[in-house]
């Protein structure tokens, strides 16, 4: 089959190829990312082209991050069904067209879906409308392989060969959409303020910050005052301690402070930008009583550079932070619906392309959340994000047997209505304990593999017993 003929193939199963997913979500995606290069890598036509590999690999993480296997299956019947030629049944083309993808054009795309994510969400009001950014860090783990190991070490006080690598997270997360801008990834030796710092270039002037008690601290809050950034963020109050006594009184538990510069920078801050820090700044701190049901906290103390309260007031800052938690909840979607808590790629250059695409597949499923609140008028936070995944895939089943493209709108409509009457239950008392309920099956690795021993079964146990028995 000569290029032409090829070429005309994979446009005529565009519209079938992986269940629509393209066809639906490629909207949200600029298409000038993925034109085929004049020269080099990914010019020449093949069945994985720059694009496909990558719909590929965005319809793989979509599938909780499925084998190879199965993506290349999809592959073969689609070009079987249009009378297109064989596909080889191994995983190696698939894999060499993956590992080929330029991490450029994955950090674009995660940046473009983010900011579709953000044009179909219903407008917010909070804070007087300004942009909120949140950021907060996690963890993944990676294969178990040799260069895994060497560039993502494992926790010191595991024993070798017992424990995984582990991958550090941070990622910058947007309040009104719940899309994520960027990530910045690390070993987990490095500390997440040295990921943070990294982050910073991507947040505009006059934009809001939100992050728990391990970021607001002196030097993150008066690095972000020099780039005209404000912060919001909960004291941690057992390495500060807040008297309300003291400062300038703005309200009921609402105090203006003077923070000042500490005797040395943590290791993450460069000394020449600790030497341009101001030796003092001005922060609000504020206590806030929270009488939601299923909270662990009765009350949260924060401080923000937001010092006006008649343009801030305090429940408004205190409603903006509440948000935080529920982007918490989107890292539980990343690691337990997505199934990114474990990455299989084997090299840590394929581990982060990994992490990557399956950022994008969450941004687009955000894409489609936003959507459909902002068409059927429901808060975003009602829709939910696993209904949204199982909802895509079986419609882009049903999508694909449509034979005009008024049943496929149709289809769509009925889709982004469906995910708005499906509302996630408003469940004010609803508490969610940090405790694991599922009981392992098998004991724990202790030592290497190939020096653990298996338990003796009961009749070894029996008859060792009796033996004691007998000899004493």
């Amino acid at each position: 089959m000569g290029a032409r003929s090829l070429s005309k193939s994979l446009y005529r199963i565009r519209q079938a190829t992986l269940s629509q997913i393209e066809d639906r979500l490629g909207v949200f995606v600029p298409s000038h990312l993925f034109h085929p290069n004049s020269a080099g890598v990914h010019s020449r036509e093949r069945i994985f082209t720059l694009s496909r590999t990558f719909w590929c690999f965005l319809w793989q993480m979509l599938q909780a991050n499925t084998a190879l296997r199965e993506v290349v299956r999809q592959v073969q019947a689609l070009f079987q069904l249009q009378g297109g030629r064989p596909v080889d049944e191994g995983t190696g083309a698939y894999t060499q067209a993956r590992s080929k993808l330029p991490l450029a054009l994955l950090h674009k795309t995660l940046a473009a879906t983010a900011t579709a994510a953000l044009g179909q969400a219903p407008s917010s009001t909070l804070l007087r409308g300004r942009s909120i950014k949140v950021v907060d860090g996690s963890t993944c783990r990676l294969a178990d392989t040799s260069l895994n190991q060497k560039a993502f070490p494992q926790r010191d006080n595991q024993p070798p060969g017992c424990g995984f690598p582990i991958m550090r997270l941070v990622v910058l997360f947007c309040v009104t959409s719940g899309a994520i801008l960027t990530v910045r990834a690390g070993s987990f030796c490095l500390g997440e303020m040295a990921l943070c710092y990294a982050l910073l270039d991507h947040l505009q002037p006059h934009q809001i910050l939100m992050a728990d008690r391990y970021f607001a601290h002196f030097p993150l809050i008066a690095l972000l005052r020099i780039r005209r950034i404000d912060f919001i963020g909960r004291v941690n109050t057992s390495s500060r301690r807040i008297d309300f006594r003291q400062g300038q009184r703005l309200g009921a538990a609402d105090r203006l402070f003077v923070w000042s510069k500490g005797p040395q920078a943590g290791r993450w801050l460069k000394p020449s930008l600790w030497a341009v820090l101001p030796e003092q700044i001005t922060v609000r701190v504020l206590r806030l009583p929270v009488h939601q049901k299923g909270f662990r906290c009765r009350d949260l103390t924060l401080v923000t550079t937001l010092v006006d309260p008649k343009l801030y007031p305090a429940q408004e800052i205190g409603q903006a932070y509440l948000r935080r938690w529920r982007l918490e909840l989107c890292l539980d979607d990343l690691k337990t619906t997505l199934n990114l808590k474990q990455l299989k790629c084997q090299t840590p250059k394929m581990a982060y392309k990994e992490l990557l695409a399956g950022l994008i597949a969450y941004n687009l499923v955000r894409c489609l959340m936003a959507q459909a609140a902002s068409v059927h008028t429901i808060s975003l936070d009602r829709i939910s994000f696993k209904g949204s995944l199982d909802g895509l895939r079986q419609f882009s089943a049903a999508s694909a047997q449509a034979r005009s493209r008024k049943t496929r709108r149709e289809l769509w409509d009925l889709l982004l209505k469906t995910l708005a009457l499906d509302a996630v239950p408003f469940r004010p008392g609803r508490r969610e304990p940090r405790a694991v309920k599922r009981i392992a099956k098998y004991d724990k690795l202790i030592r290497h593999r190939h020096l653990q021993r298996d338990r003796p079964d009961r009749n070894a146990r029996k008859s060792s017993s009796m033996k004691r028995k007998r000899a004493n």
